[in-house]
């Protein structure tokens, strides 16, 4: 063969292979959604029911639409074990990696779930320039601070539900409308020893401190703890008249047992406080529990009318995996599979970057209100009105029911005290 058929040859071939790559790309039978949870706990199980929920029912409509046809979605869950104590960091890296290389996802959707994990993750969807919308766990204000500021490697990085600034602020709304209500200005503060719990607890130390409120002090207690007694006591003791609580681990139900029993003059409010998110807390506490309070993060979470969605969801849901929605993780990782599947639509693409840009242009009602992201930290914008932007719920046990007190636009109730703070 001549050198100019030769090179005729090869032209030919790239043209039809990269041919064969876009179209292989446009044409794809699925598009596979990678979950790294920590699937034996509360942030990691009902994240992955949230995301099997909306795409069940986005593929019982045939799925996205994409390239003039619709390909459904197909979920890949991997156990990043990265809530359990003692197992390294390293573990949930190496499974958001598997992920990506092994399982061959377009997309990252859930966790990791700890932050820990979670901010050194970021590296590595950068690096292979993988789409991720984080739904779960990760309170810290750290990980859309670094989008902001390393823009165009992490820029594949979004989070969808609320972080630890918003909840402060909600949290110290709550506090001065105690305040005002009962004339409560005295807390104190447990939390665990994790990164979210440590932070959350020192910034609102520092806001309520500036706020007028008397910090009475501070338990830090390692993952795992199953006696509290002797910090509730020091509470007791304190003078403390709020018990601001900051824990994720499910023993915390064994904290508010012991509250309950040692009749501690002191209002249980849980910044984070899994076991009490869930709808089995009353029976794990015996009843003991009522009267605690607690930030699942998200509207949907726990019964409201937030918008037309909310119940919509919350009954789904329900109907689904024979549970009320658990807490956080819940809404958001079921939003956030129709806000990709928006993404995807307007930018009729597959392509990291297309995906990127249109979901910093995403402006929906959902499940928890107005879904938009800040283009520049790739955060939800939150609000205290649904209609502005992503709203969160503070909820009170009140006769075994969650009743949804904060804020006052989805609120079902008011705050109770118990009797023994009544005199």
């Amino acid at each position: 063969m001549s050198r100019k058929g030769s090179l005729v040859l090869t032209l030919a071939f790239s043209v039809a292979l990269v041919f064969a790559l876009t179209a292989s790309a446009t044409a794809a039978d699925q598009i596979i959604v990678g979950c790294p949870l920590s699937t034996s706990f509360l942030y990691g199980w009902d994240a992955e029911r949230g995301v099997k929920l909306a795409v069940d029912e986005i593929n019982a409509q045939g799925g996205v639409k994409l390239g003039g046809k619709k390909i459904p979605f197909a979920v890949e869950v991997i156990d990043t074990r990265d809530l359990e104590p003692g197992v390294p960091v390293s573990d949930a890296l190496m499974a958001v990696e598997k992920l990506i290389l092994e399982k061959k996802v377009n997309f990252i959707v859930g966790g990791p779930v700890r932050s820990e994990a979670a901010l050194p993750a970021m590296d590595i969807l950068g690096k292979y320039k993988t789409v991720s919308i984080l739904t779960t766990g990760v309170l810290t204000p750290a990980y859309s601070k670094r989008v902001k500021e390393e823009y165009d490697k992490l820029k594949y990085c979004f989070r969808i539900h609320g972080e630890a600034v918003q909840l402060v602020k909600e949290i110290m709304a709550c506090f001065n409308e105690l305040k005002e209500k009962y004339g409560l200005s005295k807390v104190f503060i447990m939390v665990q020893d994790v990164s979210h719990a440590r932070g959350g607890g020192d910034v609102l130390g520092k806001v309520a401190t500036q706020q007028g409120w008397t910090v009475l002090g501070t338990e830090v207690y390692p993952t795992g703890t199953t006696d509290f007694s002797m910090g509730l006591l020091k509470a007791k003791n304190s003078g403390a008249q709020i018990l601001n609580i900051w824990m994720d681990m499910p023993e915390s139900s064994i904290l508010l047992k012991q509250w309950y029993e040692l009749k501690i003059p002191a209002l249980p409010f849980g910044s984070t406080l899994a076991a009490a998110e869930q709808p089995g807390f009353w029976k794990a506490t015996e009843g003991k529990g009522e009267y605690t309070l607690c930030n699942v993060v998200n509207a949907g979470n726990a019964p409201s009318n937030a918008t037309p969605w909310t119940m919509k969801f919350y009954d789904a849901y329900t109907k689904k995996w024979g549970v009320e929605p658990e807490g956080l993780g819940s809404s958001s990782s079921y939003m956030a599979i129709y806000v990709l599947k928006d993404a995807i639509e307007r930018a009729n693409s597959l392509n990291s970057d297309k995906v990127v840009n249109a979901l910093e242009k995403t402006d929906m009602m959902g499940v928890y209100g107005r879904i938009r992201f800040d283009p520049k930290s790739h955060q939800v914008i939150p609000a205290l009105d649904p209609k502005e932007g992503a709203v969160g719920t503070i909820l009170q046990w009140q006769a075994g029911k969650r009743i949804v007190v904060f804020p006052k636009s989805i609120a079902t109730g008011d705050i109770e005290l118990p009797p023994w703070m009544k005199k």
